[in-house]
C-alpha cells in the first residue's frame, strides 16, 4: 500500500491536489491518477493535480494535470498555488522561477497572494465571426499559456455557459487542441466580471486564471477598458487583478494576482 501526502489548495475560485513529487513518489500513469484524485463526491476533488518536480534551471518545475488526465501547458491559479506551496515549505524563497509547459513563470509571494510574470501572449486575433448553433457569434483568441476564446455579453447570468462554451471549445476553428470559452462583461473603466467553460474539466469553472489574463487583455487592447491593473471578479466571487501594458500595438508585462491559501492537508492510499 502506497501512501502520499498531499495538500489541498484554492486560488481565485479554483481547487486543487498539490504533491511534492521531487522524489519520484507518484506513479507514471499520472492522467490516470488525476482523473481518479479529482473526481469529485468519489475522491479527493479538484479542478486539476499538480505536481511539484525537480528542475535544472529554475527552482523547481510545475506539472498539472486535468480531471480528463489530459495535460494542459498552463495554470494561472494552478501556478500561483505550487508558487505559495513551494514558499510555505522551504523549497524557493519568496521571489521564485519554475518551469511548466509554456515557459518559465516567476512569481512574487505577497502575503497570503501571488503576483505572477506570465508569459508573452500569442495567438491574438479579433473579431472572429465563428458559426455556432443559432447564427454566428463574435469571439476573440489569445492564447495566455493555453488556449481561449474570449466573447463579450451584455449580461452574464442570460448566458448558457455550458452549452455555448462546449461548442466553441470543440469548434473547427480551434482544433486540434480545443479552447477555453470565456465570456465577459465590463463593469466599468477597470473591473470586469467573467464567466469560463474550461478545456479538460469540460465545465464551467469558479475560475480561470489564465482565462481572467485573456478576458483583461482583450478588454484592455480594444479598449472596453481605460487601466490597469484590472479587476476581474469570477464566478466564485474572488477578484484577481490582471497588470499588462500597451506598447506599439502589443500588449507586454503581464501579472496576474490574487490569493492562494491551504485548504487542508491529507494522506492518499493506494495499492501499487
Amino acid at each position: 500500500m502506497m501512501q502520499i501526502g498531499f495538500t489541498k489548495m484554492c486560488a481565485g475560485g479554483n481547487d486543487f491536489i498539490l504533491i511534492d513529487n521531487r522524489s519520484s513518489i507518484v506513479p507514471e500513469d499520472r492522467g490516470s491518477l488525476a482523473k481518479h484524485l479529482c473526481l469529485r463526491k468519489f475522491s479527493v476533488g479538484a479542478d486539476g493535480l499538480l505536481l511539484l518536480e525537480n528542475s535544472s534551471q529554475t527552482d523547481f518545475k510545475m506539472r498539472i494535470f486535468n480531471p480528463d488526465g489530459s495535460e494542459p501547458e498552463m495554470c494561472g491559479n494552478g501556478a500561483r498555488c505550487i508558487a505559495r506551496f513551494a514558499h510555505l515549505r522551504g523549497i524557493a524563497e519568496s521571489t521564485m522561477s519554475f518551469e511548466t509547459r509554456a515557459g518559465t513563470i516567476e512569481a512574487e509571494i505577497i502575503d497570503e497572494s501571488v503576483k505572477l510574470k506570465m508569459g508573452q501572449p500569442t495567438n491574438m486575433e479579433l473579431n472572429l465571426e465563428i458559426p455556432l448553433k443559432g447564427g454566428k457569434y463574435k469571439l476573440h483568441k489569445i492564447n495566455t499559456g493555453v488556449p481561449h476564446a474570449v466573447s463579450f455579453v451584455d449580461n452574464l447570468q442570460e448566458v448558457d455557459i455550458k452549452g455555448l462554451g462546449s461548442q466553441i471549445r470543440y469548434h473547427p476553428h480551434f482544433q486540434p487542441e480545443g479552447t477555453n470559452a470565456d465570456f465577459v462583461q465590463v463593469v466599468d473603466g477597470s473591473s470586469l466580471k467573467m464567466r469560463t467553460y474550461e478545456r479538460g474539466v469540460e465545465d464551467e469553472t469558479d475560475s480561470c486564471g489564465t482565462g481572467a489574463v485573456a478576458a483583461a487583455i482583450i478588454a484592455f487592447f480594444l479598449k472596453k477598458v481605460a487601466e490597469t491593473p484590472l479587476r476581474v471578479e469570477t464566478r466564485g466571487g474572488e477578484v484577481l487583478k490582471v497588470y499588462c501594458n500597451s506598447e506599439e500595438q502589443k500588449i507586454t508585462n503581464v501579472y496576474l494576482e490574487g490569493e492562494a491559501r491551504t485548504i487542508y492537508e491529507g494522506e492518499l492510499k493506494w495499492k501499487d
